[in-house]
């Protein structure tokens, strides 16, 4: 295990999570069809793939490594399939991309009590851990990710009527989660925050407004919900939040930089460190980043996840020094803005082409950090 230090990320070359899924598990998955249970076959495809993409990215010089997600049909999928009390609806928003084409999606709604009663990510902890030879990562998604894509919609009223006893509720399944993947030994914790990234957006507040929410008190309320998500989390447990504006076949929810939520998320959420997108001009400029507080570090996402063009050196040392303006340099780390495949389907990108994007993450933090 690598050494954590809280003033900085844990990693200097770091990356999401999610990786392109090879084709065999692509069709273990479609033979599966989602019909319940883990088959056999399901899990053997899961693993072999597993063991070649933790190799994959050893062999790209990273030093923090994930599963990529193999166990997922979907960044929160295996999530929510595996607590008690949750169902799926549409959700409000719609995914977008610059040609102005949209997609549906779905989201969460709960019909029950929310319950935990299986493990949500240990078990994949703990066969990652068994497969890789240096710090292996896990990732979750953010508490707000089970509430706002239906906003004020998110469960029957007969179950919860306000979303105070359905965040306590969501607490305690982190906290057990949590609980448990310490104690397999699980020193980096990542959890996936869309709702706040998505704040940001003006037309996305407005749609809030519509809705009948209030756009800040809904930000106030996901910083709790990550705070009491990871209250009980060991002193030496890095956990870092990735703010995403959404990643589905390449296209986003979402637009604008961190201004808008910047102060009140970066110095209020009790984590070590962000991950954050900064690959395009919808995330707007650095000058947030000088509301991250001296105790928390930050992973620049400047490589593009989306489209498989290869940034250059030059041109990244050049964007970390703009930022190191506003947040010290040492303070920083660098990666992609997101994952490859936040859904099976993944981004339009080969595996040479992700391959050649986590080789440059890894020059690059040589480059700017020696």
């Amino acid at each position: 295990m690598a050494a954590i230090g809280f003033s900085r990320p844990p990693f200097r070359a770091d990356h999401v999570g999610s990786l392109l899924r090879p084709k065999a598990l692509r069709e273990a998955f479609r033979a599966w069809g989602g019909k319940g249970g883990e088959p056999a076959a399901l899990v053997a495809a899961q693993e072999a793939a597993i063991r070649g993409v933790v190799a994959l990215q050893e062999s790209a010089g990273l030093k923090v490594v994930t599963d990529g997600e193999f166990r997922r049909s979907s960044y929160w999928g295996r999530f929510v399939a595996r607590c008690e009390g949750f169902d799926i609806k549409p959700a409000i928003f719609k995914f977008r991309d610059d040609a102005g084409h949209e997609a549906q999606f779905t989201a969460t709604y709960a019909v029950g009590k929310l319950q935990r009663t299986r493990p949500l990510a240990t078990d994949e902890f703990e066969y990652l851990s068994k497969v890789a030879s240096v710090t292996a990562k896990i990732t979750m998604p953010a508490p707000s990710t089970m509430h706002f894509y239906r906003c004020a919609d998110f469960a029957d009223p007969a179950v919860y009527r306000d979303r105070e006893p359905f965040f306590a509720d969501l607490a305690q399944i982190y906290r057990e989660e949590i609980r448990d993947l310490a104690r397999a030994g699980c020193r980096y914790l990542q959890l996936d925050e869309v709702a706040v990234a998505m704040l940001c957006d003006p037309q996305i507040r407005a749609q809030v407004a519509a809705a009948g929410q209030d756009p800040d008190a809904l930000i106030d309320t996901y910083v709790a919900a990550i705070n009491a998500a990871v209250a009980e989390a060991p002193a030496d447990m890095a956990i870092g939040v990735h703010m995403c504006r959404g990643n589905f076949r390449g296209r986003y929810l979402s637009a604008g930089g961190y201004e808008e939520v910047a102060e009140r998320f970066f110095q209020n959420c009790n984590v070590s460190h962000f991950l954050l997108e900064y690959d395009t001009a919808r995330a707007g400029d650095f000058r947030p980043l000088r509301f991250v507080p001296r105790n928390k570090g930050v992973v620049l996402g400047l490589i593009s996840s989306k489209t498989p063009q290869l940034e250059t050196i030059e041109d990244l040392q050049r964007r970390s020094d703009e930022a190191a303006r506003c947040i010290d340099l040492d303070r920083l780390g660098i990666g992609p803005q997101c994952g490859f495949a936040s859904t099976a389907a993944g981004n339009p990108l080969t595996e040479a082409d992700e391959i050649a994007k986590l080789r440059l993450v890894v020059a690059a933090a040589r480059a700017i950090w020696g």
